[in-house]
């Protein structure tokens, strides 16, 4: 059976679902894409609407069975983000025996020790690797290394205990669907764009979102910092509508003529808007002025977060620029001449997946191949039909049940609507007792 891994990006502007398969290099080829809107059911990143958001996630996961060719999803990977998140530091220590090195042991007792730690009304939801030092003086491979104080430096990934929570009873507990695991966004967006060279220089990550800016920070190979600006897309669309413009119509403004900076060829320039009922006349540089103030605004907030625990120029990599909200025109000139360093576009890095063209440089994929590139578990499974479990003389014949929904596309295989197969699996013997029938107790 061929390895699938099934990722979801949880979006406020958009779900989407991703099916790749793992090949035997380490690379994947993705088998499916397809998104859904969530319709307000999740805001700033985190699910708002449980019922919704499993409604959602079931209707896409039928959509993504019907390329499996009547194989089923059984599990799948969540990307985890939203407002709360950020980093916090958590140090263990160890006394070493003078004279001793530190062993693989030593290490894995901080490790443990760390493990144990919670902080008061937030859940730990990663832990990026930590910086090891001894006796005060960082070192990047401990082992054998004698010394008498040991210590691990963490950066804990936090968020509310919530987050966690509503994700387990919207897709496991109301969309039926075991969870493979809960991915943190960031961290899986950061590693399947940032090189280790980018990493070791330093680089910022900005990922500006609909309902969310989420930065993380990385210098020396290691994550320095993350937080989330509660600030977003949306939120300019949501001020273009001051304008007297439908929602509808603000966005596809902001999409097709906005521009986070205002230039002087562009006045007198005039949009006609067909709407219902009257039509409307705005000038481009009233839409781009409600857009710039924004802009800046949100950038501001970006420089901040990142001068807080780094100068910007010691940054050698510069800042990457992802998220949907990021193609807005002339975002990243804006973003350079605040920072005074180098801004590049974002892509997921070459030699990670086959063939997928457009795909790894559009923001709207991003994400969900980059939790899909964390998978280790295989997330589908061939269902067993009546012909196959009726073959063999050992098993039983398989129980019947109501007929469900189809949910596997063009094999016309059916399942329930709580996401349980109606092909009951046969009741056949253990494999010990299979054996005693056809060769006898010895």
């Amino acid at each position: 059976m061929t390895d699938y891994i099934v990722a979801i990006d949880l979006g406020t502007s958009h779900i989407t679902g991703i099916v790749g398969e793992k090949n035997t290099d380490g690379t994947f080829s993705i088998i499916a894409c397809e998104t859904v809107d969530p319709v307000s059911c999740i805001r700033r990143g985190i699910i708002y609407n449980r019922d919704n958001t499993a409604t959602h996630v079931s209707s896409l996961l039928r959509r993504l069975e019907s390329h499996l060719k009547g194989n089923f999803i059984d599990k799948v990977y969540i990307g985890i983000g939203g407002q709360s998140l950020h980093t916090v530091d958590h140090i263990e220590v160890k006394d070493i025996a003078d004279g001793a090195a530190v062993t693989k042991e030593d290490i894995d007792v901080l490790k443990d020790q760390c493990e144990k730690y919670k902080p008061d009304l937030l859940d730990v939801l990663d832990v990026a690797p930590p910086v090891y030092y001894l006796d005060g003086r960082r070192d990047t491979n401990p082992v054998g290394v004698p010394c008498k104080r040991f210590e691990a430096h963490y950066k804990l990934v936090v968020g509310r205990s919530s987050i966690r929570r509503d994700i387990t009873k919207s897709i496991k507990e109301l969309a039926r669907k075991e969870l493979a695991g809960i991915i943190v966004s960031p961290l899986a967006l950061a590693d399947a764009m940032l090189s280790r060279e980018e990493k070791e220089l330093g680089c910022a990550l900005v990922d500006f979102g609909a309902g969310v800016t989420t930065v993380s920070v990385y210098k020396d190979g290691n994550l320095l910092h993350m937080s989330v600006i509660p600030l977003g897309g949306n939120l300019i669309t949501r001020d273009i509508i001051s304008l007297q413009l439908t929602e509808a119509e603000a966005e596809k403004l902001k999409k097709e003529h906005g521009s986070a900076v205002l230039h002087k060829a562009d006045e007198g320039e005039i949009i006609r808007v067909d709407m219902e009922g009257a039509d409307r006349e705005i000038e481009v540089n009233d839409l781009n002025a409600v857009i710039e103030g924004r802009a800046k605004e949100i950038i501001e907030n970006v420089y901040a977060r990142i001068n807080e625990v780094t100068e910007l120029k010691s940054l050698g990599s510069g800042i990457v620029l992802a998220g949907c909200a990021a193609e807005l025109k002339n975002l990243p000139e804006l973003l350079k001449e605040k920072c005074k360093i180098k801004v590049r576009p974002s892509a997921i890095r070459g030699g990670l997946v086959r063939g997928s063209g457009d795909m790894l440089g559009n923001p709207l994929y991003m994400l969900a191949v980059s939790l899909m590139l964390k998978g280790v578990e295989p997330c589908v499974s061939r269902p067993f039909t009546e012909h196959v479990a009726s073959k063999g003389p050992e098993t039983d014949a398989p129980e019947t049940g109501d007929t469900g929904t189809s949910r596997s596309g063009n094999s016309g295989t059916q399942r329930s609507e709580g996401g349980t197969d109606n092909i009951k699996r046969p009741k056949g013997k253990g494999l010990k007792e299979k054996i005693k029938d056809l060769f006898g107790e010895d």
